[in-house]
């Protein structure tokens, strides 16, 4: 996975977060999301690290929307 600088991240658009922020900042632009999904390595990324928490659907539903294939249950796991 290629490493996103802080720089390269104020630059990915919100739809290419998994969880955009609904946040404000004081100039009244929208913050960065959680979760970048903008390659297929930081898709991957997302869905592991969003794994058990209250976001994983959407996480993976956002991953699965723009990778589709992604993001989908493996049917062996229960």
């Amino acid at each position: 996975m290629a490493k996103l600088t802080a720089a390269a991240r104020k630059k990915i658009p919100q739809s290419s977060f998994a969880v955009p922020s609904k946040a404000k900042t004081a100039a009244g632009k929208a913050k960065s999301g959680s979760y970048p999904i903008p390659d297929r390595s930081h898709a991957q990324n997302a869905l592991a690290r969003a794994s058990g928490k209250p976001v994983e659907a959407q996480v993976r539903a956002a991953v699965a929307r723009k990778y589709p294939g992604m993001g989908k249950a493996s049917k062996a796991r229960k």
